[in-house]
């Protein structure tokens, strides 16, 4: 058994709440079910994943990024298929009248059953024969019917039909249709890729896990656009790419894995879609997903427009390229990168640590600065306030408790590194700093803190 099954899911997420990863949203007002907020903590993790990224993902490579809205005009969730086809199966019990995914329940009850190859109809017959109770209650199940997962909205001062929209539930198609005005202004020549993150919307039956599945998310999303014929070589360039960005983010190795999507599970537009699984204590599940997608959305696009969305080749001739798309939900990635992290360490005399091992690079505090004592913390401030001020150290300032407790508190947040001033710093201007990972302690100047922590930038 792997050390993330044993691995007890509700212990980390208990942790992140105590420590101020993540809040239940509305929590004041009894809270609004399977929502969540994000504390300092995340948000700090979240911004240095964001710019690692970017650096990855456009910077590197010469992309794009663009920062396209939220409400779009609703034809383009026709043009794209979301409006007549972006649904899951949902299916209620008359008992307790609460409804719920067809998917999930055959997937909780029966693990063998391979629910990405199940029909329709075969999902709702063996619910309604094998299936007698499931969530603590007695079941009387209806049929199975698509439920579209679109958030609708309204734009304007009048509640019609007319000014019915929605809120987008990705990012993607926001790129797809600047990919004229993106080309045209920039000059690009294929191959390119536009990307951005973002927040999207999906109205789902029965969120779950956690913050492994929410109805509004964050994503990293990159559309790359080629040539036909070189559409397969880019689709497993992404791939490699993909699974090297999650492990410079930290991610073991030994705990994802790439999943090959079979023929009978690819979307009708696909011509070849993986998925970099992650497995967390609740199961692998989906991390990111790398897709080709053909021409498939410039075409749609093409057709409910009227506009052309051809790319102009050096030899005058217009094709419509092909586009490689990697997805990366930002929530999940959190999620993994927290889970993979988190160990409780036993040590002396029966004492024990909670410790978030996260990678510097992305950790919530890179530094945490202690005076050893109440009379110490003028000048224990001052270096906090210098490092805050000269560096781009994420740094934070501890005086309460004993140093031990101090150290504890970091560990247990992620903090690599943690310097004591204490009274031989006033005298000869150097610090106590002590690793997370081996505990391990050595002195050296205030000077050299900077650069003592440069060698693990990545």
């Amino acid at each position: 058994m792997s050390k993330n099954e044993e691995k007890n899911i509700q212990d980390i997420i208990n942790h992140l709440k105590v420590s101020g990863f993540v809040y239940q949203n509305s929590e004041i007002y009894g809270g609004l079910i399977n929502t969540w907020d994000y504390g300092p903590l995340s948000t700090n993790m979240m911004t240095a994943i964001k710019k690692y990224w970017v650096r990855e993902f456009i910077s590197r490579e010469g992309n794009y990024q663009i920062d396209s809205k939220i409400i779009m005009n609703p034809k383009i969730w026709k043009a794209s298929g979301h409006i007549d086809n972006f649904a899951d199966y949902l299916i209620e019990n008359k008992v307790n009248q609460k409804r719920y995914r067809a998917d999930h329940i055959v997937k909780d009850l029966f693990p063998e059953i391979n629910v990405e190859k199940a029909t329709f109809e075969e999902l709702e017959n063996i619910i309604k024969e094998k299936v007698k109770q499931y969530d603590n209650e007695k079941c009387e199940w209806t049929s199975i019917r698509p439920f579209n997962l679109m958030f609708k909205t309204q734009m304007g001062a009048i509640d019609s039909t007319a000014a019915q929209t929605y809120l987008r539930p990705e990012t993607a198609q926001g790129i797809f249709v600047n990919f004229k005005n993106v080309s045209r202004t920039t000059r690009a020549k294929l191959p390119f890729g536009i990307g951005q993150i973002g927040k999207s919307f999906r109205n789902e039956i029965t969120p779950r896990d956690f913050i492994f599945r929410t109805r509004e998310f964050e994503q990293m999303e990159l559309e790359f656009f080629c040539e036909p014929e070189d559409s397969e070589k880019f689709y497993y360039y992404w791939i490699d790419k993909c699974k090297k960005f999650v492990e410079l983010l930290g991610l073991k190795n030994s705990n994802i894995r790439i999943r090959p999507h079979e023929k009978e599970e690819l979307s009708h537009y696909s011509l070849g879609t993986s998925d970099i699984e992650y497995l967390f204590p609740f199961g692998w599940g989906e991390l990111l997903g790398i897709a080709n997608r053909g021409n498939y959305d410039l075409s749609q696009h093409m057709k409910y427009s009227q506009e052309s969305l051809e790319y102009l080749k050096d030899d005058g001739s217009k094709i419509i390229p092909f586009v490689i798309e990697p997805s990366i939900g930002l929530d999940r990635l959190l999620l993994a990168l927290l889970i993979d992290a988190y160990e409780v360490e036993k040590l002396e005399k029966d004492d024990e640590r909670i410790v978030l091992k996260t990678d510097y690079n992305i950790s919530p505090y890179q530094l945490a600065v202690f005076p050893l004592v109440k009379k110490l913390e003028e000048p224990a401030k001052n270096i906090y306030d210098k490092l805050l001020k000269t560096t781009d150290i994420r740094v934070i300032y501890d005086k309460t408790g004993s140093i031990g407790k101090r150290y504890r508190r970091q560990d247990a947040i992620g903090t690599p590194f943690a310097i004591t001033v204490d009274f031989q710093t006033l005298e000869d201007q150097t610090v106590t700093i002590r690793n997370r990972d081996t505990m391990e302690q050595e002195r050296i100047s205030v000077d050299e803190v900077e650069k003592y922590l440069e060698k693990f930038v990545k």
